[in-house]
């Protein structure tokens, strides 16, 4: 096989499992698009060691405010295949799109919304918003404060060769979640999706965040993403607001589900500005 149609298998297969994940939602988030054509549909990207649930509190907001939601299923495989994934799904999507992306989740929806003329906005939410041919890893030690790290279990061997990365489940609480109830900290330990070890380390394209305009939101008890890159990214962004959380940890958007929504919502009515 030609490395011209591994390029063109690989997009065939991320442009499948796009649609497999955001098809079933859908139909509902077009639903409610069409009882509130005035407001954009808000796609959310969790991020690693995370799965959809974790926006949980958000949707109930968005839903709660007559949005159209659709939470996306991160493969969590690279942000080149996980963004032709949610892409994919983004252009299926009548009218215009909020993109809000979560940690990893921000490398993909920054390559995700590149050339999408419906994505008005993107919102990263404690996220990496990286340059091309920046990485997760690289930012992440770009600044001190990460204890990440020593946190993850050893990498589990893939029968492709590869290797997927979690976060130990007894620090999981303190590591991730250091504000959120400890019963509910310990069930998103064990329901947490790993992210394959090369995703981290595989450069960003070039990024839509030059084009789009941002929103950051963040903890400054962040252990993932030291507080410190994310103030670093946003201002390179030039964001259009930047939220710090006093206290949040590296899922804000579950432990402060209203001041995540809060910046969405802004995010949204500035499209019509």
């Amino acid at each position: 096989m030609t490395k011209f149609s591994r390029r063109i298998g690989i997009a065939l297969v991320a442009s499948s499992v796009g649609l497999a994940i955001l098809a079933p939602l859908q139909a509902a988030a077009q639903s409610g698009a069409a009882a509130h054509p005035s407001k954009p549909t808000i796609v959310l990207v969790h991020g690693a060691f995370a799965d959809s649930s974790s926006w949980d509190g958000v949707v109930r907001d968005l839903k709660t405010r007559h949005y159209p939601v659709i939470a996306a299923a991160n493969p969590l495989r690279g942000p080149k295949f996980d963004a032709a994934a949610v892409a994919s799904g983004v252009d299926s999507v009548k009218g215009p799109v909020v993109l809000v992306g979560h940690s990893y989740g921000g490398s993909v929806i920054s390559e995700a919304a590149s050339g999408k003329t419906n994505v008005k906005a993107l919102v990263f939410v404690a996220a990496f918003a990286p340059e091309a041919g920046e990485t997760a890893i690289g930012l992440t030690g770009k600044f001190p404060g990460s204890t990440l790290g020593p946190a993850l279990a050893p990498a589990v061997s893939l029968a492709d060769g590869g290797k997927d990365l979690y976060i130990q489940q007894d620090k999981f609480p303190a590591q991730f979640a250091a504000d959120v109830p400890l019963e509910k900290a310990r069930l998103m330990a064990v329901g947490q999706r790993p992210i394959s070890e090369a995703a981290l380390n595989e450069p960003a394209e070039a990024p839509a965040w030059k084009s789009v305009p941002s929103w950051f939101i963040y903890g400054d008890r962040d252990k993932n993403i030291p507080p410190a890159a994310m103030a670093f990214m946003a201002e390179r962004a030039k964001a259009v607001k930047t939220v710090v959380i006093k206290g949040a940890s590296h899922v804000v958007m579950t432990s402060q589900p209203d001041a995540v929504t809060k910046v969405i919502v802004e995010a949204a009515a500035a499209l019509d500005r």
